[in-house]
């Protein structure tokens, strides 16, 4: 690291005695002119296990291997990453800035590194912590004797944690990019060290940059770790790793690439305007860059040429007490969440007690500002989907889904609605068109509208669930005040009108709401069987009005499930959490012929009550989809999006659920 204010990195020494609180120290230029032998040496290429790009280096001729190098028995990194769940979708990634300060001469203290990568080996398991990229200057002069103690920080995580270290300014001659030659920092960290390590995937001739792909989260991610001043030559190798790789998400670290002010929004350096315009804006599929150099730390957003977000981050803490503490990043990747969730601590200060704390290490052992503790939004189907779009699953025919214990299956395409063929998205659905059943036992539905209500009150829709078997819908559009909707009614004689289900059923559909979810809804009906529970002979219920069984949702967007089963005057209701909004879901209620569980995506949800529940005391009158009758009577109906919606007379598992594709 330099002066925050010496963007070029290359400012003259100061004083021996201003240097640490400058930010500067003697130049690695200058430490190596005092010692013999340490001048450049061309590099010999050579063979390497993995090649990137027909160019990846060995040895610098004359070089000595890391002390750990020489030792080749053992697992090497890839049994560690085994022990961890690749589809697990939440892993992490943890992030080191400048230790220059604890690898000064006789003025070092490796310890709070050494505690850092030890707590990421003890937790990489437990946190699934899959990698480890230190961004530069990991020591302050880049001498021998600095780079040995760095080298030996750094055998704490091999063969137990895959990572990455580049060069920064002043790890190397700070006037120099990666055609620099040999130096104490390339023999210790030149591709040679990683030549086992499960992630590498191999270097530029130089040795200076270096590519890894790790696995995590059920896909493949690259890592770039540049060297801190990239040559021409360095840029195309990159370019070209890129391009061999170009479904891969990926993370570009290096050491300087922009710096920020006090309000924390991180701005370009000139070597970063270099890297934007010469490989970060034309390859969209990096997300994210991590640099370090400047401080403080900060970050900003950046729109690619392809018009997507790339996310720039610093990160640097050398200026803060005992050189940054070995403070450490962790990147909590959640893809279930679509969000990357950021902390910064220091292991070896979280390691003493608190009440033995000194005040500046209380003060320390976390940060917790906006540009070192913060959660980013990402949505990375939607952010990768330029370069690496999932695979949609193709419709599933009918007779794909349907069993013996199918009792009724509707679905909104052209094989399943009339006249859904010839439609286009948007379209009205005609009054009186028909929904067929597709298991053949006659319980057809026929589209009616609410209060003459306008046919824009339910329209053929393209959209659909991922995993629904027919890629279409039906998007209604109902509502109070005035009342409106729609729903699709069984026929006067169809079975599953009087069906009682004693034995057990499974009630499925997929759905979606609007987004933004807009106006009054509150207990709109998705579907229900007609009648009032009176009749049925049921008086313990809230009301003797409402039917006999009813999914619905309330104004909170809980999903209710009420039914009054056959065998007593009772009416189990289970209820969700709040639904979410803009998001396809699938959902399902489960009766074994005693109780009744409600899943939303699968999941089982809380408030599933433990009374008895035998069938549903249905009266032989129409089931109906889209909306809940009230003493016979429909007021406003669904709102919102209805695919493929199936009933079985007994109780699934969620692996035999319409989501399941077990093509």
């Amino acid at each position: 690291m330099n002066d925050p204010q010496d963007t070029a990195g290359l400012g003259p020494a100061a004083p021996p005695g201003d240097a640490e609180r400058a930010g500067h120290g003697r130049s690695a230029a200058e430490e190596t002119a005092d010692r013999p032998g340490l001048g450049r040496r061309s590099l010999l290429q050579a063979a390497v296990a993995v090649p990137v790009a027909g160019a990846v280096v060995g040895l610098p001729a004359g070089a000595r291997p890391a002390a750990h190098a020489q030792d080749d028995s053992g697992p090497d990194v890839a049994t560690a990453r085994r022990d961890s769940d690749d589809e697990n979708p939440r892993f992490r990634i943890a992030v080191m800035p400048d230790t220059q300060y604890l690898f000064d001469e006789d003025r070092s203290d490796p310890k709070p590194v050494r505690e850092a990568f030890r707590y990421l080996v003890k937790r990489r398991r437990e946190d699934d912590i899959v990698f480890l990229a230190h961004l530069g200057d990991v020591t302050e002069h880049g001498s021998e004797h600095e780079i040995d103690l760095a080298d030996r920080a750094f055998r704490e995580l091999d063969r137990k944690l895959p990572y990455s270290v580049l060069a920064g300014n002043h790890d190397v001659d700070g006037g120099t990019d990666d055609q620099r030659g040999d130096t104490p920092y390339l023999q210790a960290f030149g591709p040679h060290r990683f030549r086992r390590t499960s992630t590498f995937l191999g270097a530029s001739p130089d040795g200076y940059n270096g590519a890894h792909v790790l696995r995590a989260g059920g896909r493949d991610w690259l890592i770039l770790a540049l060297d801190w001043r990239v040559s021409d030559a360095g840029l195309s190798w990159a370019r070209t790793v890129l391009a061999e790789h170009p479904t891969l998400p990926t993370i570009l670290t290096t050491h300087d690439l922009a710096s920020a002010g006090a309000d924390g929004v991180a701005r370009l350096s000139d070597h970063g305007s270099r890297l934007w315009d010469g490989l970060i804006r034309g390859h969209d599929q990096v997300f994210l860059t991590l640099s370090g150099h400047y401080w403080p730390s900060g970050r900003t957003v950046l729109r690619n040429d392809a018009g997507n977000d790339v996310h720039v981050h610093i990160a640097n803490y050398q200026d803060v007490y005992y050189g940054g503490a070995g403070l450490l990043r962790l990147y909590t990747f959640d893809l279930a969440r679509d969000t990357i969730d950021v902390e910064t601590f220091s292991p070896w200060l979280r390691g003493i007690d608190a009440d033995r704390r000194t005040p500046l290490e209380a003060e320390t052992v976390e940060r917790t500002g906006e540009v070192d503790r913060f959660s980013l939004s990402v949505d990375f189907e939607a952010r990768f989907a330029g370069f690496a779009p999932t695979p949609r699953p193709e419709p599933r025919p009918a007779d794909a889904v349907m069993s013996r214990s199918t009792v009724a299956y509707w679905r909104f395409d052209g094989a399943g609605l009339a006249g859904a063929d010839a439609a286009a998205d948007g379209d009205p659905v005609a009054g009186d068109a028909v929904a067929r059943d597709l298991t053949g036992n006659g319980n057809d539905l026929v589209a009616t509208r609410l209060h003459d209500g306008p046919a824009e009150v339910l329209r053929f829709s393209d959209e659909h669930h991922p995993n629904q078997p027919a890629h279409a819908s039906l998007r209604f559009d109902g509502g109070k005040n005035p009342d409106r909707g729609a729903v699709l009614r069984a026929v006067a004689d169809a079975p599953i009108n009087g069906m009682t289900f004693e034995s057990g059923y499974t009630i499925e559909l997929f759905a979606r709401l609007p987004d933004p979810f807009e106006g009054d809804h509150a207990f709109m009906g998705l579907l229900s069987w007609e009648g009032r529970a009176g009749d049925a002979g049921k008086t313990s219920g809230w009301s003797q009005d409402e039917p006999t069984c009813s999914l619905n949702l309330s104004g909170e967007r809980f999903l209710q499930y009420v039914v009054y089963p056959t065998d007593r005057d009772a009416d189990p209701t289970s209820w969700s959490h709040a639904l979410p909004i803009g998001r396809w879901m699938h959902l399902a209620v489960v009766n074994d012929g005693r109780q009744t569980v409600v899943y939303v995506d699968g999941s089982r949800i809380a408030r599933n009550p433990t009374q008895r529940s035998k069938g549903i005391a249905t009266l032989g009158k129409p089931f109906a989809i889209g909306g809940t009758q009230f003493a016979e009577r429909y007021g406003h109906g669904f709102y919102g999006w209805i695919g493929d919606v199936r009933i079985s007379s007994r109780a699934l598992r969620t692996t035999e659920f319409l989501t399941a594709d077990d093509r």
